[in-house]
């Protein structure tokens, strides 16, 4: 456990840096960039609001079943300024189809523009395949699909792959025992990351697990 809290909280010194990065879309005064090693942040940038970081690999079921609980109050509370977000899609299964299915996914998200990546990420979970560790999905044209129904038209980008050996060369860095691992400014969120009532008193309260 400690060695992924080290592995993580490195990866999170080095998103520390990326604040300043140009681009993104403005939403209700909070900014959505989009950052070099595939990366969403969302957030105020003239706060000085907690930083939450979520890796999530868009094929593991656990990640859409936190997804389903929390997402809406992590975003309500990014909005309100009172967390930044680092949304890190990551490929932690080394296994087929589970690891494809997982690299087409992120490699199609770095394709979405900001301001419709969190849609694209809605569309992602929603399309799922299942059941875990049997079913191939997340098809360039399914991908295809989902991201003009995010209202993203990148169809060449989705079905090209080409920024797939950049996701994985990204996930390799990132050293995780599994997924989904939330970090809030250093600490590894246990259970209270899928409850969204304990992880928005952790984020407004300062609380959180130490490891």
């Amino acid at each position: 456990m400690m060695k992924r809290l080290v592995a993580v909280l490195a990866a999170c010194a080095v998103v520390a840096g990326l604040w300043l990065s140009p681009g993104g879309a403005s939403s209700e005064g909070v900014r959505l960039s989009k950052q070099a090693d595939g990366s969403i942040v969302l957030a105020d940038r003239s706060s000085d609001a907690p930083v939450l970081d979520v890796f999530e690999d868009f094929d593991c079921p656990v990640c859409k079943d936190m997804h389903a609980k929390v997402d809406a109050t992590i975003q309500r509370l990014a909005r309100a300024g009172k967390v930044k977000v680092v949304f890190h899609p990551v490929t932690i299964f080394q296994d087929e189809p589970m690891r494809s299915n997982s690299i087409r996914a992120a490699a199609a998200a770095r394709c979405v523009p900001a301001e419709n990546w969190l849609t694209f990420r809605d569309e992602l979970y929603s399309i799922q395949p299942a059941p875990h560790g049997v079913a191939s999905g997340f098809t360039v044209e399914e991908l295809v699909k989902a991201a003009r129904k995010a209202g993203a038209a990148v169809d060449e980008c989705v079905r090209s792959q080409s920024y797939a050996k950049a996701h994985v060369a990204e996930s390799a860095k990132i050293r995780l025992e599994g997924t989904p691992t939330v970090v809030l400014d250093g600490r590894l969120l246990g259970n209270e990351a899928f409850d969204a009532a304990a992880l928005e008193r952790a984020i407004t309260g300062g609380g959180g697990i130490t490891v």
